[in-house]
């Protein structure tokens, strides 16, 4: 793996910051994929040499477990941990939406156990950066140097900056997963209703009964076999056509 360094970024990298990330959003299949090449991304914007740093990127979604994505293994084992101990700079920076800096991490009196448990693994210094989203959706940048004090005060200047200009495009990235999301479990509503409707016509056809009377019989099956109810209806139509799948009118 690459070593990820901190420093100034030359000028006409920052010049060009914005455009790379909405460049990011649009190539990226999904918020987790995002992640991971901005974590990339930010990798190569703050690498020079003399200082060895690695890079790491924390969300957190409302009814959504962490997501973590890094610049590379060391970054995310790194940021896992902190998960793992439920303390650390990176989740104070979140719920604080306050930059948290450790200077050298043999000296550091916050997050004890998570502070000793990454100095075993050779970090001398952490920056932790939020970024501001919407609602309670929280996330950080997560920066973490072999060496203490590896952060100066024009480090944290840019990589405040940066992570300014990353919120933007997160949001984007964020509010076009929620569309996504929303679309997907129409799409699965509708392909669960029609299969229910195509199996309640057959129900009926068998039976010579009504659709209220076809449903309560679905129904009943389903919770006397403790099967979904969908699931009871889709092989009641694959036993019918053959097939145990249904396509909607609303499929592209």
């Amino acid at each position: 793996m690459e070593a990820i360094v901190v420093t100034e970024a030359p000028r006409q990298d920052r010049a060009d910051v914005a455009g790379r990330l909405q460049e990011l959003v649009l190539e990226s299949v999904d918020v987790g994929e995002f992640l991971n090449e901005l974590a990339r991304f930010s990798g190569a914007y703050f690498s020079a040499s003399g200082n060895d740093v690695v890079c790491a990127f924390t969300l957190m979604r409302k009814k959504k477990s962490a997501t973590v994505a890094s610049s590379d293994a060391r970054a995310r084992m790194l940021d896992e941990i902190q998960l793992q101990f439920g303390e650390g700079p990176c989740l104070a920076a979140m719920q604080a939406l306050l930059t948290m800096h450790v200077p050298d991490a043999a000296d550091e009196s916050r997050w004890t156990d998570y502070i000793a448990a990454v100095a075993r693994h050779g970090v001398g210094s952490i920056l932790a950066v939020p970024l501001e989203l919407e609602g309670e959706t929280r996330a950080a940048l997560n920066l973490f140097s072999t060496r203490p004090h590896g952060f100066s005060g024009p480090d944290i200047d840019g990589a405040e900056d940066f992570a300014r200009q990353a919120s933007t495009t997160l949001k984007l990235a964020l509010r076009i997963a929620r569309l996504t999301d929303a679309r997907n479990d129409l799409t699965a509503a509708m392909q669960s209703r029609t299969t229910i409707d195509i199996a309640t016509g057959v129900v009926m056809a068998q039976n010579r009964c009504s659709q209220e009377a076809a449903l309560r019989i679905l129904k009943t099956a389903s919770s006397l076999r403790n099967i979904k109810l969908r699931d009871i209806a889709a092989s009641i139509t694959a036993s019918v056509s053959g097939h145990a799948t249904v396509s909607t009118h609303f499929e592209e």
